[in-house]
């Protein structure tokens, strides 16, 4: 099959198409032909920094195709089906920038019928950390469902970044209000497509004033790109029992935060990162994601507020860089080409 791999961590050049043995599924595992593979911010940093196996390593987390075998252990009835793909490359050798992958059974999802493979190679890493910011406030349901946020308020820090576009669409699903923050007018046009109800470009309006006059009493969650630089505010619009969900370092790497402020509200401030979750809290993100997915509720591309960027196979690189460029949207790799 065709590969793409790497041998020593680095930049972009590092990886390297190349032909290598379809693996074969072990017990409990499935081999899924890929159609899509999604590439996030931590396969890059992966690739930068961490060092491969002695047999290399295929790159990135997400992807979605099709069971073509199974392992001992797991149901044939699984061969055939259409399935998205989760932290494949997690403490394995088999991404998704690749014709085959092995993973565990019980991290591929059924996508149903109606979804395309583009749709099911963008939900994983995202989408599973955006439920998460969602649902680690205390006063808060740990089920994401329609009506489950119901009178809530979010606020997402950076609407039309990846995570940030899951968040919303994520949010409005459970029927929350969710008021977001962008730095331009092409970024507050995604917001609004992919359903925020209120976009403040943070940088021509006070943020803090923007917020507190749509919700008096504070937001009840707070998705966090930028913690280093958004502290001040999150403080200031917290409600009580809320929590800032912060899965991401853009703009600085420590955190400050103003604690006699927050011991008023009992306001929590929590580090997310999707691969050391809870397993319970993993699980059911799986499900509720894959719920919204099946009710139609997630969508991607321009007029989802998430623009698609889809590279061949063998530019792999280039679709790596993209992503570490910091471009808007979503970069896919098309495997099939």
């Amino acid at each position: 099959m065709r590969a793409i791999t790497y041998t020593q961590p680095g930049g972009p050049d590092v990886l390297q198409l190349v032909d290598r043995p379809t693996p074969e599924p072990g017990p409990g595992e499935v081999l899924v032909r890929l159609a899509f593979s999604g590439v996030n911010p931590t396969d890059w940093k992966s690739r930068s920094g961490t060092q491969p196996g002695p047999d290399g390593q295929v790159p990135d987390q997400d992807g979605a195709g099709t069971i073509t075998a199974v392992g001992q252990g797991v149901d044939p009835v699984l061969v055939g089906e259409r399935v998205w793909v989760w932290e494949a490359a997690w403490q394995r050798p088999h991404g998704t920038a690749a014709e085959h992958t092995v993973v565990p059974a019980r991290q591929t999802v059924l996508l149903g019928a109606d979804a395309s493979f583009e749709l099911g190679a963008a939900l994983g890493i995202p989408f599973l950390t955006a439920h998460r910011c969602l649902t680690v406030a205390e006063s808060l349901p740990d089920r994401l469902s329609p009506g489950s946020l119901n009178g809530r308020t979010v606020l997402v820090q950076g609407g039309a970044g990846a995570v940030g576009n899951a968040a919303i669409q994520l949010a409005r699903w459970a029927d929350a209000t969710v008021i977001t923050t962008v730095s331009s007018p092409r970024k507050a046009q995604l917001a609004a497509a992919a359903g925020a109800s209120h976009v403040i470009d943070y940088t021509r309006q006070d943020v803090v004033a923007e917020v507190r006059k749509i919700v008096p009493g504070g937001v009840d969650a707070i998705v966090e790109v930028a913690p280093a630089a958004n502290a001040a505010i999150d403080a200031q619009v917290i409600a009580p029992h809320g929590a800032v969900a912060m899965y991401a370092n853009d703009g600085g790497d420590e955190v400050t935060v103003p604690i006699r402020s927050q011991m008023g509200p009992n306001a929590r401030w929590q580090f997310v990162l999707v691969y050391t979750e809870p397993t319970r809290a993993k699980d059911l993100a799986v499900s509720d994601v894959n719920a919204a997915v099946l009710d139609g509720a997630v969508r991607v591309g321009e007029d989802a507020g998430l623009p698609l960027h889809v590279f061949p196979l063998a530019e792999t690189a280039a679709a790596h860089q993209a992503v570490q460029d910091g471009v808007t949207g979503k970069v896919l790799i098309d495997v099939t080409r």
